[in-house]
């Protein structure tokens, strides 16, 4: 349905991307009914507002479409559209870059595929399924590897990773007791490491 939006709409250029959780459950024979959409050059809303044109032309009813924000004051031009297709939950937003600043907030502006993908927590939630060209796309190199050998590894640096959201080292944690996977050495290392202890005492 959403490749033909991009037709009866002629959106040439427009990109759309299953990222993250839908993408790692999916290659691991899980199922998964909530997915992101990530869109390469607009927001979530106007995207919706395409698949409701698309819909109204075929006299389809998707139902109510909700748009809301994230952290409205870290990301005041940034949307996220919500919409239901069958069992399925849309949440479409676009590419994003994220910097950090004295708290876990981020800061977010438009991104390429690959800085959505280092912004990650960790290397398995950064790999995307392009619907356009059928094929997953893995920017950080190890997202399919880490996957296949049960890893949780962050993108970047893990002490970066974690120093920016020291609240990410929990969810290490829960990633690899729900799908035993294992913690990775550099991981490991820079989640117990004192600064990072002293930080996160303070959230």
């Amino acid at each position: 349905m959403l490749k033909a939006v991009l037709v009866s709409q002629s959106l040439h250029g427009t990109e759309l991307r299953c990222a993250g959780g839908w993408v790692r459950d999916k290659l691991l024979g899980k199922e998964s009914h909530d997915i992101d959409i990530a869109l390469n050059n607009m927001m979530g809303e106007d995207f919706a507002a395409h698949v409701n044109e698309h819909l109204t032309s075929r006299s389809e009813d998707l139902g109510k479409i909700a748009v809301f924000k994230r952290n409205p004051e870290q990301s005041k031009h940034l949307q996220t559209a919500r919409m239901k297709v069958g069992s399925l939950e849309l949440d479409l937003v676009n590419l994003r870059s994220e910097t950090y600043t004295d708290s876990r907030i981020p800061t977010q502006a438009f991104g390429t595929p690959e800085e959505d993908a280092l912004r990650r927590d960790f290397t398995i939630n950064s790999l995307f399924y392009n619907i356009t060209t059928n094929e997953v796309e893995d920017w950080t190199g190890r997202g399919q590897e880490d996957l296949q050998s049960g890893l949780i590894r962050t993108p970047l640096p893990a002490s970066e990773t974690f120093m920016d959201d020291p609240l990410r080292v929990l969810r290490a944690v829960r990633f690899a007791a729900r799908f035993g996977f294992t913690l990775d050495e550099e991981l490991q290392a820079a989640a117990a490491s004192p600064q990072l202890l002293l930080k996160g005492s303070s959230f």
